[in-house]
């Protein structure tokens, strides 16, 4: 946390904290603790029953692994925990382990997708923790809006486990072929091979994205299917620049992107509709900047830091 806070007075990151969440200083007295992963013994004792005496202090973790290793070395009497995977694990038929034990203690779970709230109260059932969704929020003051770019170019950030560079491959492929003036940048380490007129770079700054996103017409997001919203990160940090969208319509995705006013959605795999919609809006770069604008005041009025503390403010304080 000390590295991160200095790395943002330099500039170099967005928010004091990670994700922002310096933002419950505002609320309530904040005390960061440091939660290193727990051994063998720990997990055995905790299993058990004769693990640390619980404390009686509130606590708050980003995502359910942290809220397991909190709760196996240091546990709290009381907690509230986001849950970020848990439902595609689910979903998938994985191995969640003591997770889902270790969660239904928790008094509050929050996700950041609202499809992920009705598969966690059935998982946890009435006698369970309360499911809140929270909306998620970006440093607008670190991604600010930036002059819409006269070169046309598509740019795509991101590799998470949900990604789908198959189709965002083939999408660009058709881009490509009819429009070979347009740049294609994609930030990946995926090992897809990529197709011709595709640049891929494996590793980028903060700021380097941000001066990335600065140059792209549009931003597009390719992912498989997924309940915690793969890609809203990017999504909102392209929204925040003033540039729009063009990702896959999984659930909890409309919740971000507004079809029509600040980007388009398209359905999981089609490759044809990713491309007639990022090539429509290259070739509509009045229309495009509309949007982007758009996704700009969408920002500012419901997807900040600040708007995502004052939620789990709700929640903790």
């Amino acid at each position: 946390m000390t590295r991160w806070e200095r790395r943002h007075s330099a500039g170099e990151v967005p928010s004091v904290w990670p994700y922002g969440l310096d933002g419950l200083c505002e609320y309530a007295p904040v005390a960061v603790l440091d939660l290193p992963a727990p051994g063998r013994l720990s997990r055995l004792r905790s299993r058990v029953g004769i693990g640390p005496r619980p404390r009686a202090q509130t606590a708050f973790t980003w995502d359910e692994n942290a809220a397991f290793r909190m709760q196996v070395a240091s546990p709290y009497e009381r907690f509230a925990s986001g849950v970020i995977w848990l439902t595609d694990m689910i979903e998938r038929g994985a191995d969640t382990g003591r997770l889902v034990e270790v969660l239904r203690g928790a008094e509050t779970l929050w996700v950041l997708s609202e499809a992920q709230v009705e598969p966690l109260r059935a998982l946890f059932g009435s006698a369970g923790p309360r499911i809140v969704a929270v909306p998620f929020g970006v440093d607008a003051e670190f991604f600010s809006p930036r002059p819409y770019p006269d070169r046309p170019r598509i740019v795509s950030v991101g590799n998470d486990r949900d990604r789908d560079p198959q189709t965002l491959f083939r999408a660009l492929a058709r881009v490509h072929e009819q429009r070979p003036d347009v740049e294609l940048i994609v930030q990946s380490s995926a090992s897809t091979d990529a197709p011709a007129g595709v640049e891929v770079v494996q590793r980028m700054s903060h700021g380097e994205l941000h001066e990335l996103y600065a140059t792209a017409s549009v931003i597009a997001t390719a992912t498989r299917p997924n309940l915690h919203v793969s890609g809203m990160t990017v999504t909102l940090e392209a929204f925040a620049t003033g540039r729009p969208v063009v990702n896959t319509d999984t659930p909890g995705m409309s919740q971000y992107v507004t079809e029509e006013r600040t980007g388009h959605l398209v359905p999981l795999g089609d490759d044809e509709a990713l491309a007639r919609r990022l090539i429509g809006l290259i070739d509509d770069p009045q229309r495009a900047a509309e949007m982007g604008l758009a996704g700009r005041r969408d920002v500012e009025e419901r997807f900040t830091t600040h708007e995502m503390c004052a939620h789990l403010a709700q929640i903790l304080v």
